[in-house]
């Protein structure tokens, strides 16, 4: 997404009610996410189109915590989300993890977390977590020439961020697709909507699908929103992808390094990758339907994982014991074309 949107929290007791709260968000919005607990292709069938081209890169994630109080921590933990293999659009060639203590996490959606328990740390000290990677992606096009057959009947309901069930969105997304043809046809009127009446804004905020039919403007996180609410609001499957895109924070169309985009199910065709932000200029909007150039990394799936509680790539969480305070003082990524 175009901001790294985190938790980062102090807990106060052993109980923790973060959690909790976050589910009872997902119930009074009137629906639960279907994630299938799958690995990294998770329902339907998908033929791999031929690769383009292949690119490599060198990606470093480091998140920096301070302890400026007198005393440590009694517990603290951080989940920091790992880029894995996700076929067919990126291989992870190596990984490097420091500290190398921790235990690893799978969620709902297959995503994996390295989860660290720094509850050991004295006041006054600095903890740097740092990963290292080199990550293979793939360029990918895909021929829509039949878009025809069965589809998957999950990923197809509202969930927190993505609201489907919407009474406007149903409408606007019946509006979209009413006298189109096949899936296909259906999926580019809502993709070309988007591009069309959307206005790019970085926003820092986390608002979700209704609020991008607004006037307060929308970034990545609110394109990848609304299309996956209105093509899930015609029964179509669509999945949230979030993660890096090389060069973003100095490339064209002003998006940023963090980045999300989605997959939609195409009948015939299987997943199929859309970025409506970078496909919001007319003049570019082919490249990024059924196509992305080899710049795209995913780090986690799905719009709302549990392991997250709500943030991107990482969170924070811990108990002051002693009067420790614990700050996150930095969080970046760092993407650069792998060497020979």
């Amino acid at each position: 997404m175009d901001r790294t949107h985190v938790v980062t929290g102090v807990i106060p007791n052993v109980l923790w009610i973060g959690l909790p709260a976050l589910l009872a968000a997902v119930l009074v919005c009137g629906c639960l996410s279907q994630p299938s607990g799958t690995p990294s292709r998770p329902v339907g069938e998908s033929a791999s189109p031929p690769i383009h081209l292949s690119s490599e890169y060198q990606v470093t994630e480091i998140l920096t915590l301070v302890n400026h109080g007198p005393g440590q921590p009694s517990k603290q933990n951080v989940w920091l989300a790992l880029i894995r293999d996700v076929p067919p659009y990126q291989t992870v060639q190596s990984m490097e993890v420091s500290p190398d203590r921790y235990e690893l996490i799978v969620d709902e959606y297959g995503n994996r977390y390295a989860e660290f328990d720094l509850g050991d740390m004295p006041p006054g000290t600095e903890m740097q977590i740092r990963l290292q990677y080199r990550v293979t992606v793939d360029e990918l096009a895909y021929d829509l020439a039949d878009c025809s057959g069965a589809m998957p009947d999950e990923f197809t309901q509202a969930e927190l961020h993505v609201e489907s069930n919407n009474i406007q969105i149903v409408e606007l997304s019946q509006e979209l697709t009413q006298d189109r043809d096949t899936v296909c046809e259906q999926v580019r009127a809502i993709y070309d909507y988007i591009g069309n009446h959307l206005v790019y804004s970085f926003n820092g905020a986390d608002w979700g699908a209704q609020a991008a039919l607004g006037e307060m403007g929308a970034d990545c996180t609110e394109y990848a929103s609304l299309m996956m609410a209105l093509t899930r609001a015609a029964g179509i499957p669509a999945r949230y992808l979030e993660g890096l895109r090389a060069g973003g924070d100095l490339g064209a169309n002003g998006t940023r390094t963090e980045h999300a985009w989605l997959e939609v199910y195409l009948p015939g065709i299987g997943w199929t990758p859309m970025d409506p932000t970078l496909g919001r200029s007319s003049i570019g909007r082919d490249e990024y339907f059924a196509h992305l150039p080899p710049d795209h990394i995913i780090v986690t799936v799905g719009r709302n994982p549990s392991t997250l509680r709500g943030a991107s790539y990482w969170t924070h969480l811990y108990w002051p014991g002693k009067s420790a305070e614990i700050r996150v003082e930095g969080f970046e990524w760092v993407v650069e074309p792998a060497g020979e």
